[in-house]
């Protein structure tokens, strides 16, 4: 099984579509540089590729969050204590808003997004060799 651990948030592409890369572990029990800077500021990194799993890209149009990683009021800390989340839609008029906490199973992030036609596709390399050290990252 796998759980969330960090959403990074990437930029916008070309077309101003943001780019998000949701994370995921085998384990919870994973940290980051700076995951305890607070708040967080920008400054929090995803955790060592050894404990990566997975890696979901979501790139689509009209998706805008705000991550925990950028937050200037908590930590990631707070984030894996489940006081807030790792990521939420900024639009708050939408009735389904898209809530990512750390710890969700692989499966309810899939669903969550699935109800919003959305579908995450996965960095190859994590699927094919596990976290073994074949990306870039790792270089």
């Amino acid at each position: 099984m796998s759980f969330l651990v960090f959403v990074n948030g990437l930029g916008a592409n070309y077309r101003g579509n943001k780019t998000y890369e949701f994370i995921f572990s085998e384990t919870t029990d994973v940290f980051g540089d700076d995951w305890d800077t607070n708040p967080a500021n920008g400054n929090p990194t995803p955790p060592d590729t050894e404990e990566i799993k997975k890696v979901g890209v979501l790139n689509r149009d009209g998706i805008d969050m705000e991550l925990i990683q950028n937050s200037d009021f908590f930590c990631m800390k707070d984030a894996v204590d489940n006081v807030i989340a790792l990521a939420w839609e900024k639009d708050s008029d939408k009735d389904e808003r898209l809530v990512f906490h750390f710890g969700m199973t692989e499966q309810e992030v899939k669903d969550k997004l699935y109800e919003k036609d959305i579908i995450l596709e996965y960095y190859k390399e994590f699927e094919e060799n596990g976290n073994k050290k074949t990306n870039s990252r790792n270089s």
